[in-house]
Order: C-alpha cells, then structure tokens, then sequence
C-alpha cells in the first residue's frame, strides 16, 4: 500500500472513530473495535482504539439513556499537540448560499478564525462558529463551490 493511500485509510479510520464518539453509544473498547471492524478497518484492535481515545482526549461520561459511554471532551484542551488542524474538520458542505462546515466539538472557533483571514478577495464574507459547526458566507453566492473547493483544500 502507498503511503498516500494508508494516509487516506488512516483519515477515513479517524472519522469514523470520531463519528463513533459523537453518537454516545460505545460503553466499551470492544464494541469500538467490533463497529470498526464492521465498517470495514480490520486492522484495529483493542489496544489500538486505546491509543486513539486518549489521543483525542475522550473521556466516559453517562448519556441521556445513563449509559456509561466514550466520548468526545467539550474542548480541545485535553487533545494531543501533534494533532493536526485538517484532523478537526470532519465535513464540508455547501447548499448554493452557504458553506456548512462539521468539526470536532470545541474547534469551530478556531477553525472560523482561520478561514476569517482569507477574507473576501478570498471568497469568505464571514463565518458564524458554534461549538462544533461553522456556517461561512461566500462574498459572492455564483461561485460558492469554488470557496467551497478552496475551504476543502485547505483542510486536505
């Protein structure tokens, strides 16, 4: 396998892990194992969901349904340095009047601010952060999916 596409295994692998964390349903390391599995990852094992929860900082908390599950934390603070800041930008969308932008909970400021400085010559009007989503008004609505393509390449 090329090291480009492990890159892109290994991203898909994040997102999904990341996914996994969102929706508050996983009590125990091996039930993150047997979804990645059966998503389709099956190099992961017990120890390595280990490392990947405390590289991202998860904790266990208790769900609506007073489950006790992994989660994400509600700030990147806990989070390892070395992450890097494509890793926090899970989607990006657009619906032909503005961008929609999905982050890990607690980067959509900083990721906002980052694309702030683009600024109009740039395509960005503005942005409106959240705690996990970034809507962003493209200076001109015509060429919305070049800003959008722009945004995306930005976070490659």
């Amino acid at each position: 396998m090329t090291e480009q596409k492990a890159g892109q295994k290994q991203d898909a692998l994040m997102r999904s892990f990341r996914q996994l964390l969102k929706e508050e349903r996983c009590g125990s390391q091996g039930q993150i194992v047997s979804l990645l599995q059966a998503q389709g990852f099956d190099n992961v094992s017990q120890s390595k969901v280990s490392r990947m929860l405390s590289r991202c900082g998860a904790v266990r908390v208790r769900n609506a349904l007073n489950e006790q599950v992994y989660c994400l934390p509600p700030e990147l603070g806990k989070m390892d340095s070395g992450l890097a800041v494509k890793d926090l930008v899970e989607e990006i969308n657009n619906n032909g009047f503005m961008i929609v932008i999905k982050t890990s909970p607690g980067a959509a400021q900083m990721i906002a601010r980052l694309l702030d400085s683009i600024g109009v010559k740039g395509g960005v009007m503005g942005c409106v952060a959240g705690d996990d989503t970034i809507i962003v008004v493209p200076t001109l609505v015509q060429d919305i999916d070049q800003t959008t393509q722009r945004i995306i390449d930005m976070f490659a």
